[in-house]
């Protein structure tokens, strides 16, 4: 599992980020970084699964539930090579990508946190994610009571709309919710909770606080959970 160790060899790496340094530690990574992760996400198999059967938790060097070290830099004017960060999805089966709804840890140094729910949809999913609060407003209103408050520390995240989405009024009773471009509920987090055993539990814990808002995505856009 995570130790400070991991957290250390992250800095190092922020401070060296190049394919020669890289090289010379990669046995390092696999020791502090990559091996701790498949542990984590094979001890989050049945939670997970406890809470739905519809998500991947995958140990595999690709394509899985561990994101990749490598940036992707083709569009970037950050040319360095590698993430500074570890990146763990539990992602929708029917999902391809980082876009899918899923729970989402994220471990690097002076930023913890964990996250669930959709980030960057497209369009027809927005729309549909929209249509059910304003179908639904209750249901949409109790999930964010229970989960978006100062007693559990979890927040609504990223950039939303300046104008109301197309076919509703500016006048509408959930409309900053409706403006939002992705409906993912982030909690900063410390290391008490990612380090060690006891991350499998904390974390879980708190993903099963999310599992209402990741249900109605679900359910808006035609997915089983």
């Amino acid at each position: 599992m995570f130790t400070e160790q991991t957290l250390k060899f992250l800095k190092e790496l922020e401070n060296n980020n190049n394919r020669e340094w890289f090289d010379s530690n990669r046995q390092r990574y696999e020791d502090l970084v990559r091996e701790p992760a498949f542990d984590y996400i094979n001890s989050m198999q049945k939670p997970v699964a406890d809470i739905s059967p519809y998500f991947l938790v995958t140990a595999k060097k690709t394509g899985g539930s561990l994101m990749r070290v490598f940036r992707d830099t083709r569009f970037s004017k950050d040319k360095t090579p590698y993430k500074t960060n570890i990146g763990i999805q539990f992602r929708h089966v029917a999902g391809k990508d980082v876009h899918a709804p899923g729970f989402y840890l994220h471990i690097e140094n002076g930023e913890l946190f964990l996250a669930a729910g959709v980030w960057g949809p497209d369009t027809p999913t927005l729309n549909k994610i929209r249509m059910l609060i304003d179908e639904y407003p209750q249901e949409w209103l109790d999930i964010k009571r229970k989960l978006i408050n100062k007693k559990t520390g979890f927040e609504f995240h990223g950039d939303s709309l300046k104008r109301p989405p197309k076919g509703f009024s500016s006048d509408h009773p959930q409309l900053e919710d409706l403006k939002r471009k992705h409906f993912i509920a982030f909690k900063p987090i410390d290391k008490k909770t990612v380090l060690g055993k006891p991350a499998t539990r904390a974390t879980a814990a708190l993903f099963k606080k999310t599992a209402p808002l990741v249900q109605f995505i679900c359910e808006a856009t035609d997915l089983d959970f």
